[in-house]
């Protein structure tokens, strides 16, 4: 495999300053390489959790407890439309408050088209009052500088702004964690118009991690992200060299340069190491993130 870009370029500018304080996504199948990776991060790093589709409560409480047990801040992933009940919102808090991951939190609809119980979106899920009540203390909520394939605009600023009025009513703090995407002009712009709407919500821009072109269409398609030839060349990638590997140097460059432009407020970064956690964990470290 082609390593064109995996090894990002020395930065002591406002790149630089934008890795730190990064928060990485694991799942349940990360829990061998998290141990391996451990070193190589910040102790207390955030650690976003996501829920698999038919993953047990067991394996997510597993993957939970690795992540403290290494030292870092777990978040795990409320999905809101495959709780089945109000009940079962109760017992994965109960479950996360009992090993001591209820904290942080992150809420979103999740990937099903119909809700299999009473919540239909992340929304209906904070203003049910029992994230606070099992002793959540802050929340991530989603935010798509690129659309999303199957809700219109106007209804994701909606959404943006009630979920963050109904946090704070809650008693909750709330920072807005982006999809990735490979548009910097796109995600600089989003988090332009998150500011002008009054939204002061802390954001992290979500970064694919080091991956090849293959792997990073694959994860585009299935997570409904545009990926057009243009984009991945913008991202120093082409379609035409699918196992070409290349990681963000050039795309968190653009972003630190267009947030730069206006008062962008905290901003950071959130990486999905699509190919690989050792691979993003690696490129983070040799970035200076600590």
């Amino acid at each position: 495999m082609n390593a064109l870009a995996t090894r990002p370029s020395p930065d002591t500018g406002p790149a630089s300053a934008l890795l730190r304080g990064y928060s990485i996504e694991i799942t349940s199948k990360d829990v061998a390489s998290l141990a391996s990776a451990a070193d190589a991060l910040a102790p207390g790093t955030r650690i976003a959790i996501t829920s698999l589709p038919g993953e047990s409560l067991a394996q997510r409480l597993a993957t939970t407890q690795a992540v403290l047990r290494h030292g870092f801040r777990p978040v795990p992933h409320i999905a809101a439309r495959r709780l089945p009940s109000a009940q079962a919102l109760e017992t994965l808090l109960e479950a996360f408050a009992d090993i001591g991951a209820v904290q942080d939190l992150f809420v979103i609809a999740g990937d099903v088209d119909k809700a299999e119980g009473p919540f239909d979106d992340a929304l209906a899920v904070i203003r049910s009052g029992l994230l606070a009540r099992y002793g959540a203390e802050h929340i991530g909520i989603g935010g798509y500088p690129e659309g999303h394939p199957r809700i219109g605009r106007d209804r994701l600023w909606a959404a943006l702004r009630d979920k963050t009025v109904a946090a704070s009513d809650q008693g909750l703090d709330v920072s807005i964690v982006t999809q990735f995407g490979f548009e910097a002009e796109l995600a600089t712009l989003w988090v332009k118009r998150v500011r002008e709407t009054g939204i002061d919500a802390p954001i992290r821009i979500g970064i694919p991690g080091p991956a090849s072109a293959a792997a990073l269409l694959r994860f585009a398609t299935r997570c409904g992200v545009r990926a057009s030839g243009s984009a991945l060349r913008k991202y120093g990638m082409s379609v035409t060299r699918l196992m070409q590997s290349a990681g963000p140097d050039a795309y968190v460059r653009d972003i630190a340069a267009g947030l730069a432009a206006f008062p962008s407020g905290e901003v950071g970064l959130h990486f999905y190491p699509f190919g690989g956690l050792g691979n993003t964990v690696r490129w983070i470290a040799e970035a200076g993130a600590h």
